[in-house]
């Protein structure tokens, strides 16, 4: 991979959803023992200019990553921190991380 892991949580406007999905990720991520991979919220015309490992955000988002270097994790919903959990450890895993 190559330096730090990069996950980057992208909504809309880049404020209220795309922060406290960081938010909720960096906890998953500190219970996992990863709290070394870099989690940044923005919004969508700014995340088609920047890199990172993974790319996460809800489906109505994630359909239009187009052209985007990196795994999506596309979530249906973004309050439930068991799903968005499970669909991070799920690519993790995928990823090799974990």
């Amino acid at each position: 991979m190559g330096g730090r892991m990069k996950i980057l949580v992208v909504c809309g406007s880049g404020l209220g959803s795309s922060f406290m999905m960081e938010i909720n990720i960096k906890n998953i991520l500190k219970e996992l023992g990863l709290s070394d991979i870099e989690v940044e919220h923005t919004d969508l015309s700014s995340a088609k200019g920047m890199q990172a490992d993974i790319y996460m955000g809800t489906r109505d988002i994630t359909n239009q990553f187009i052209g985007f270097k990196g795994e999506i994790i596309s979530l249906d919903n973004m309050i439930d921190k068991e799903y968005m959990k499970s669909k991070l450890v799920e690519k993790l895993k995928e990823m090799k991380v974990i």
